[in-house]
């Protein structure tokens, strides 16, 4: 009995003894569970593989991945660091705008902007090479990054236009002066007796400043005694700066026009503010020199204040009235703007604002138009309106309204419309 009962009992303390984990398991746990824990790198658990995995990589196989870096990865480096100079360059904007009076916040926003343009050149993006400074003043006055990525993909094509502009020019003037030598040298030879002898002539070469003296002298006489096209200048406020360039590059298509036209117009720029950006840009392609000399009257007064109003007549495509003929007694105005986005009735609105005549020109009357609006450029409108004033047939003059809008001349007009 006793022995049984010693036998049971050493039994069930063997059973206990196996359920108590050893010293030296313990020993094997802490280290895994404490400082363990702290040696397992980040690294294998961003990158997704076992860490007896990189526990066996070498270390040829770390420097084999050091050097296998491409062009596509120095792209995406690149573009993470001009990301980061645009998020410096909106913070130093706003820098700028809340501490007022410092003298290095204009120039310090300058700088930020040159240097992400210069980071976006490295990362392969369309920007151009050279900048001046109202272009990158311009730049840093856009508030959104689209518009400055649209702003500079506009100056790199315009830039590699004027390259390519000045190589042909390049191009033809070493044509030039290799045909010039050529000639020159079988002149010496006595092979082109023939050729220097059709050079001799009793009339004299009609140079171009020749040309520029007579059309000066028409327009000075346009001036005094012909009759006046006033072109209105109040829409800076409607239009946004590529806008307002388009139309400036479109005025200055309008002078040259007239100024060579055999009975021109007296152009009058009125509302042209001084400080606004008509002026400025009208200035910057003139250079101010040719400006102060142009023969022009630009005023910042308004056309009501000069010309009496029964004989002003605005010329607007959303007018009711169609002109049925041109009227040297009046004064015809044109609005000076591009509208891109299409604003119906804007001049209208303008017009009938201060209580003029309005009139359209006679396009439905005689073409087959097209589906589009009745807009035309404004060195279209000029020309329309030189030739109806010399010819008075709409029929000559109509043919400067672009081809793309229209499918030819009616055979017969709707109304009979006369020249006075």
């Amino acid at each position: 009995m006793l022995r049984h009962l010693f036998t049971k009992g050493c039994n069930g303390l063997r059973i206990s003894c196996h359920l108590v984990p050893r010293r030296r398991h313990v020993r094997s746990v802490l280290p895994l569970t404490c400082a363990g824990l702290q040696q397992i790198s980040i690294r294998r658990f961003c990158a997704g593989h076992p860490a007896e995995k990189d526990a066996l990589q070498t270390k040829e196989d770390k420097s084999g991945q050091a050097e296998s870096i491409n062009l596509n990865q120095w792209k995406m480096v690149m573009r993470s660091q001009a990301k980061k100079v645009d998020e410096d360059f909106e913070g130093s904007k706003d820098e700028d705008l809340d501490e007022d009076g410092d003298d290095c916040k204009p120039s310090s926003s300058l700088e930020a902007t040159r240097e992400m343009v210069s980071m976006w050149r490295q990362a392969g993006k369309l920007v151009p090479q050279e900048m001046t400074e109202d272009e990158v003043q311009t730049l840093s006055e856009l508030t959104t990054k689209s518009s400055r990525k649209k702003y500079l993909k506009y100056l790199a094509i315009r830039e590699g236009h004027r390259l390519s502009r000045k190589e042909k020019q390049v191009q033809r003037r070493a044509e030039r002066e290799a045909a010039v030598k050529e000639k020159e040298n079988s002149a010496d030879d006595g092979s082109d007796q023939e050729g220097s002898k059709i050079q001799n002539s009793l009339f004299l070469k009609f140079w171009g400043h020749s040309f520029d003296r007579v059309y000066a002298w028409r327009i000075a006489q346009a001036m005094l005694f012909d009759q006046p096209l006033v072109f209105d200048f109040s829409y800076e406020s409607n239009m946004s700066r590529r806008e307002v360039e388009n139309t400036v590059s479109q005025m200055l298509e309008v002078e040259g026009w007239n100024r060579r036209a055999i009975n021109p117009f007296h152009l009058h720029f009125c509302n042209l503010q001084p400080d606004g950006s008509y002026h400025r840009e009208l200035v910057k392609r003139y250079t101010p020199e040719v400006w102060d000399r142009l023969l022009v009257t630009s005023t910042e007064r308004h056309y009501i204040d000069l010309f009496p109003r029964e004989q002003l007549v605005y010329l607007t495509a959303d007018s009711p009235n169609v002109l049925h003929s041109f009227d040297h007694s009046k004064i015809y105005i044109i609005g000076a703007l591009v509208d891109r986005s299409i604003q119906p009735g804007l001049s209208l609105a303008n017009a009938k604002r201060l209580k003029l005549a309005t009139a359209r020109l006679p396009l439905d009357e005689f073409l087959h138009w097209e589906s589009g609006a009745k807009n035309l450029t404004l060195d279209q409108m000029i020309r329309i309106m030189l030739s109806i004033k010399v010819t008075g047939k709409w029929e000559e003059a109509l043919t400067f309204v672009p081809g793309r809008k229209h499918d030819g001349l009616l055979p017969t007009p709707d109304k009979t419309f006369e020249y006075k």
